[in-house]
């Protein structure tokens, strides 16, 4: 039996409006090569064949299909490199947030180029060997408190910076990166409700998914996610993609951050310490998630605000630990120098009549008696001059000299000698003032270069990762030329089979049976 007529013209036609349908989804990729976030699209074709077969048949019949069929265009995306890329931003996100701590600290504590708290250490220990030369001179005892007095400013300054620092990153961890991360979940969830009802009315909805992919990527910057797709059905012939957002803490524990149009919402506490973050996951149900991130922006933040290294047995050393070390160097110099200025009691002429005077040479301005670098300052006695630096108290037959000086030449080496400074009963370095603030700093240095070399690092990973997904969902102009090439020739060819089908058609009409007319 001779197959249908127009069953070629058929063919031909599908093939060419198959390969002009190729040609336009060429052209979006093209145009859209610029466009941050698109995904390289194709269109989506299968073989048309026949539906039924006859229940007689022979060898002689032979079947043959009836062309293209365009079953729809869709993204060139790989869900591993998407997966891969969330999880090393997130790692990124984390390194990144402690980087910028230490930055933010070196500012502070970094004394290579300026002038700070080593350089009056030294300024105190030139003015006391000027007095030890110089004993019961008002003058130069004055000189000693202002040359004190420049070193607790500076204490002072570095606390009040530290705090600074400290209420700066507590602020924008609410306002910004708490927010940010809400509105993200709530875009999200639109655009999936978008994306549904645009896959209702037949419409695939590529950009929005592109956005939507685009919102998933920055999500995981600030928390680790685990993102679920699956198939729903809405009818017994068509089915939509849902998608499901989740986060995973430490302990294996699953949160669902979004599900379909549902999302969650985080809330945080930054008025006391340790800061806190919750979550009310899309169902409904809230927890404390504080010490449950993995990584990310949130977890890199929460460790710079709420953890302290050794003083709190945690991995970090975040602003807490340069804090505290700050404070345990300012209540050991307190302490040593307000014992060492201790008087033993004597009369007009000098003579010990036994017992001794506390004579402190620091006091605390909020009367709390807790030395910290934020709450020094010079004693009240010495600032009034009811007394002064104590030259000495060692008696020489029963009677303290006018020009005796041992006491000042023993502050001088307690300036010089090792202190052991601790923090709630943990000790953390052994050695002179001088070179615990230089300890200080050399660990503030250490934890910085480590965290920007983690930092390149991850950078140079998450780059590696990225030329990965975009070799296989960005747009290139030399594949995409070649595909010119390749639907234009197929269009052709499609359009020959249809002139040549046209001609065998006038060849059956036209020039058959007409011999011996």
């Amino acid at each position: 039996m001779i197959r249908s007529t127009f069953a070629g013209f058929t063919t031909a036609q599908l093939g060419m409006a198959a390969s002009q349908k190729a040609l336009d989804v060429v052209g979006q990729n093209i145009a859209n090569i610029n466009t941050p976030g698109y995904t390289r699209q194709r269109l989506d074709i299968t073989s048309l064949n026949t539906q039924k077969g006859d229940f007689y048949n022979s060898n002689s019949s032979v079947r043959v299909g009836y062309g293209v069929e365009m079953t729809g265009v869709s993204q060139l995306r790989d869900p591993f490199l998407d997966a891969q890329y969330r999880s090393q931003i997130g790692k990124l996100g984390t390194t990144d947030a402690h980087s910028g701590g230490f930055d933010r600290l070196s500012d502070i504590l970094d004394e290579a180029t300026v002038s700070g708290v080593r350089d009056a250490l030294s300024a105190v220990t030139n003015a006391l060997s000027t007095l030890s030369n110089e004993v019961g001179n008002q003058e130069f005892d004055t000189m000693v408190r202002s040359k004190m007095q420049v070193l607790l400013n500076l204490f002072h300054d570095n606390a009040t910076r530290l705090q600074d620092v400290r209420e700066d990153i507590q602020t924008g961890f609410a306002t910004t990166d708490i927010s940010s991360v809400n509105e993200l979940l709530e875009n999200i969830a639109n655009l999936n409700n978008s994306i549904k009802n645009s896959q209702i009315l037949g419409n695939p909805a590529l950009e929005l998914q592109d956005q939507r992919n685009s919102l998933l990527d920055e999500l995981a910057s600030y928390l680790p996610i685990t993102v679920n797709y699956k198939e729903k059905s809405i009818s017994p012939d068509q089915t939509i993609e849902v998608l499901d957002v989740r986060f995973t803490d430490v302990n294996g524990k699953n949160y669902t951050l979004i599900s379909d149009g549902l999302f969650g919402k985080f809330d945080t506490d930054i008025t006391g310490q340790p800061v806190t973050l919750s979550l009310t996951d899309a169902k409904g149900n809230t927890s404390d998630i504080t010490d449950l991130l993995g990584d990310g922006t949130l977890k890199g933040t929460l460790d710079l605000l709420n953890k302290s290294g050794d003083f709190d047995n945690s991995d970090f050393k975040g602003l807490g630990y340069y804090e505290k070390a700050l404070d345990s160097l300012v209540a050991t110099f307190a302490d040593v120098f307000n014992k060492a200025n201790t008087a033993l009691k004597t009369d007009d002429q000098g003579n010990v009549i036994g017992g001794t005077e506390d004579r402190p040479l620091f006091e605390t301005n909020d009367k709390s008696g807790v030395f910290t670098a934020a709450n020094i300052k010079i004693a009240d006695g010495w600032t009034n001059g009811t007394y002064g630096i104590t030259n000495s108290i060692v008696p020489v037959d029963g009677k303290i000299g006018s020009t005796a000086r041992d006491n000042i030449l023993n502050m001088i080496n307690l300036l010089q000698t090792s202190h052991k400074f601790s923090v709630n009963g943990t000790k953390f370095y052994t050695g002179s003032f001088y070179d615990c603030f230089a300890n200080i700093e050399n660990t503030l240095g250490i934890d910085a270069n480590s965290a920007q070399t983690m930092l390149n690092n991850q950078i140079s990973v998450i780059n590696q990762t990225s030329n990965s997904r975009d070799a296989i969902s960005g747009v290139s102009l030399d594949e995409e030329g070649m595909n010119l090439l390749h639907f234009n020739q197929s269009y052709s060819a499609a359009a020959r089979l249809m002139t040549t089908l046209d001609e065998a058609l006038d060849k059956l009409i036209n020039g058959t049976g007409v011999v011996g007319r």
